[in-house]
């Protein structure tokens, strides 16, 4: 995809917006497909929130998803060493359970 193409859900007020921000040269794509990576992305926050019945307020929705992708990068497995081998699953799970260890005792100290 091209910084000339804008994909969306086709919602009725992004064309306009679109036009109006970044010109008429670019155009808008409504494919449900080709915003698949951001919408998988918004997944794990879209899960925790359902079961809140949203946010009522904005400030609390800003500090929900500060803290989710905080948490989320901080255990987010990093498989691949800087020579580009693969790291084995009970290496994988020893980091992310030493990362959780960390992340559970920064919350008990708060």
């Amino acid at each position: 995809m091209s910084s000339a193409t804008k994909p969306s859900d086709g919602h009725g007020s992004y064309p306009r917006a679109i036009r109006s921000t970044l010109g008429r040269h670019v155009e808008h794509r409504t494919s449900a497909y080709k915003n698949n990576r951001l919408e998988q992305d918004h997944r794990g926050v879209k899960g925790r929130t359902r079961c809140m019945r949203g946010f009522k307020a904005f400030g609390a929705a800003a500090r929900f998803c500060r803290g989710y992708d905080e948490l989320r990068t901080f255990l987010r497995p990093r498989p691949r060493t800087r020579h580009s081998q693969q790291v084995p699953a009970n290496r994988r799970r020893l980091l992310h359970l030493r990362r959780a260890t960390a992340v559970l005792a920064i919350l008990e100290a708060a």
